[in-house]
């Protein structure tokens, strides 16, 4: 079976609200796991991948983007910085990027899609690869199908449609690379899995988005199908414990790829930081 190397693409900061990134888990408990600042908000980070194999070129998530106002910039405390400037970083510029798969299309995810022209005009990031997501996300998407108003952004959506591959569950998109439907957070999310030399990777997206989300009621305020997310959750992290899976998570700002263990004493799961093989 073919394997894929790994990069670890940090695209940039950015914060949002504690008490919508922990939804029903009371501010007493959750500010125990993370200091919010004096506007509530927590410290998250844009993970994404870059998944070499044979000359190919996968991007896994794209982050913010460059495209945002000073305004937006302060409310969400996005740090100028782009998955384009972490490619570059790694000697890779963003036409060799082959194929972008996508978990959603949250602009923190597919923000990085498009760019401005030197012109002043919306143009694809990625000119050259082909655009992977669920067909019921990209439905939804553009039917803002949403109770955040302001996640799904033309902008973000319509510079790349000629791009967009849909897919319909799980699918096999090339050699060892597959994507597994885990809704919860969207009706149409997914979870990226891959095998690397040292076993295999998924990247679950915000199924679970930090360490501190691994708790049974640790979900996000923002989730469309709360309960969804618990059942979805409890079956990836069954799958990803008894199968030695490796998960490596989206908005993590410390160590991003974790181990998943059974803790018997909660009857539930551990995650443990690994660095392997990340660079």
């Amino acid at each position: 079976m073919s394997t894929w190397s790994c990069t670890l693409l940090r695209a940039g900061n950015f914060r949002l609200d504690g008490g919508s990134m922990f939804g029903v888990i009371p501010k007493a408990i959750w500010q125990k796991m993370v200091a919010p600042d004096t506007d509530n908000c927590i410290p998250l980070q844009t993970n994404c991948l870059l998944l070499e194999l044979d000359g190919s070129r996968v991007l896994v998530d794209t982050g913010n983007g460059g495209k945002w106002s000073a305004k937006e910039r302060a409310i969400f405390g996005i740090e100028e910085r782009t998955v384009e400037t972490a490619l570059g970083e790694n000697g890779v510029s963003a036409d060799q990027i082959d194929l972008v798969v996508l978990t959603h299309l949250h602009f923190d995810h597919a923000g990085g899609l498009t760019r401005m022209s030197p012109g002043g005009e919306l143009v694809p990031t990625f000119p050259n690869a082909e655009i992977v997501v669920q067909q019921q996300e990209w439905d939804d998407a553009n039917a803002n199908r949403s109770t955040m108003s302001t996640t799904y952004l033309r902008s973000h959506l319509d510079p790349i449609a000629d791009q967009i591959r849909c897919v319909e569950g799980e699918t096999t998109i090339t050699d060892s690379l597959k994507v597994i439907p885990t809704p919860g957070h969207t009706w149409g999310h997914q979870s990226v899995y891959f095998e690397e030399k040292d076993g295999p990777v998924c990247f679950p997206g915000d199924l679970l988005p930090t360490r501190n989300h691994v708790g049974r009621a640790w979900s996000m305020g923002y989730d469309m199908l709360p309960h969804d997310t618990l059942k979805t959750k409890e079956t990836l992290l069954t799958q990803a414990a008894d199968e030695g899976w490796r998960l490596i998570l989206d908005h993590e700002p410390g160590e991003p790829m974790v181990s998943v263990e059974q803790d018997e004493a909660k009857a539930w799961f551990a995650l443990t930081p690994t660095r392997v093989p990340l660079r």
